[in-house]
């Protein structure tokens, strides 16, 4: 059953054009556009090095937080999440569903994304498995707080507040804007951010060949263990 609903849920989701646009269009556009056109200075280095890390994290957030967010916001306003847990499936596996279909989703984002990068000449280095841990925290992270938005407000405010949110960290978290640009004040304070800790976790591995960068793991992880704890807690089916 739960791999049934997580094909169910993986095949609405790319067939959903404001889902597409923003897990598939965007990021793929972003990293051509700012690896092929010098418009902003990402400092030393081919530009598409410091930009793939930060595309990967948009990416992780365009499906886990926004995307997720939007189509379980309107799931619930429409009362399907409600059919849906009177149903065999469980409501813990219907959840579980949902979390494998954001994680074969972010596959299918990851290869397209890697391929594109290599094809612009990306030479990445660091661990595989740093990179993996990076990636399922920020995961965990962004999940969580779309499914407490998506359960707690209304589905207009969550197409809105989702979508604000979602501009609002690809100026400032670190994707395609250095933070070193950003005043110092500022700097700490977005460094906090889970976007911020994702990318810069990831630029850390893929560029420069860090080893596990724990700081940015544990941001992840707090951001991951209150997200997913608030959304169990406050996460309402009707």
């Amino acid at each position: 059953m739960i791999a049934a609903q997580t094909a169910f849920e993986t095949k609405m989701l790319l067939r959903n054009g404001e889902q597409l646009l923003l897990t598939v269009i965007i990021p793929s556009l972003l990293l051509v556009l700012f690896s092929t056109v010098d418009i902003i200075d990402t400092g030393t280095g081919a530009s598409v090095d410091f930009l793939t890390p930060g595309v990967l994290a948009l990416a992780v957030m365009s499906t886990a937080f926004t995307g997720q967010a939007i189509a379980t916001g309107f799931e619930r306003r429409y009362g399907v999440l409600k059919r849906l847990g009177a149903s065999p499936l469980p409501r813990w596996a219907l959840m579980t569903a949902k979390t494998l279909s954001v994680l074969v989703t972010e596959v299918l984002q990851i290869v397209l994304l890697t391929v594109i990068a290599f094809a612009l000449g990306w030479s990445p280095e660091g661990s595989p498995f740093a990179v993996l841990l990076l990636l399922v925290l920020g995961t965990a992270a962004f999940s969580g707080l779309g499914l407490l938005m998506a359960g707690t407000l209304k589905a207009e405010a969550t197409l809105a507040a989702a979508n604000l949110v979602f501009v609002l960290l690809l100026v400032g978290g670190g994707v395609i804007v250095p933070l070193d640009k950003f005043p110092d004040t500022a700097q700490t304070l977005l460094g906090l951010l889970p976007i911020s800790a994702l990318s810069e976790g990831l630029r850390e591995v893929l560029q420069h060949g860090a080893g596990m960068p724990w700081g940015d793991l544990g941001v992840l992880a707090v951001w991951a263990v209150l997200g997913l704890g608030a959304a169990a807690r406050f996460f309402r089916w009707e």
